[in-house]
């Protein structure tokens, strides 16, 4: 049974494409290969946007594959995924204030921090610089194994 998660944050081109592709890799890192990840964010002003060009420079660091087109979460969202996980408690609200919330959603919605014992969000490095941007990048790696070991097993 393939698991589908969708990754939210504000605007799709920082945190959750990182995440996206992140997911992706820890997954096929692990053998991993009935998954499907996309990204979208909970505001529309960079739909068909490419992720911030300092998201690509850390995913390129640590040879991560990234390519996404910004896009906004979508009523139909709610009910093709198994998992929507909010970068932080702002998108987590708006996820849960979603018309697609309440139409027959069967979707797990949560903050991806909640995966962790520190239930933390993810920080938005778009105003800051390269370091920002880096630590998402961590913290990427550290929820998207947490949520891996919780929803499909423990590494072996």
């Amino acid at each position: 049974m393939t698991i589908s998660v969708l990754i939210v944050c504000l605007g799709n081109i920082c945190r959750s494409p990182m995440g996206e592709a992140v997911l992706r890799n820890e997954a096929l890192k692990r053998g991993i290969t009935d998954i499907q990840v996309d990204s979208a964010g909970t505001a529309a002003a960079h739909i068909g946007e490419d992720p911030d060009e300092r998201t690509v420079a850390v995913c390129g660091m640590n040879d991560v594959p990234i390519s996404h087109s910004a896009r906004q979460v979508r009523t139909s969202d709610f009910t093709s995924f198994d998992y929507i996980l909010a970068a932080d408690g702002s998108n987590l609200r708006a996820l849960e204030r979603h018309v697609g919330r309440s139409q027959g959603s069967e979707a797990t919605v949560k903050l991806w921090g909640s995966y962790l014992s520190d239930n933390k969000p993810i920080q938005d490095p778009y105003y800051g610089g390269l370091d920002g941007f880096t630590k998402c990048y961590e913290q990427c790696v550290k929820l998207s194994n947490a949520f891996l070991d919780e929803v499909v097993g423990k590494e072996s």
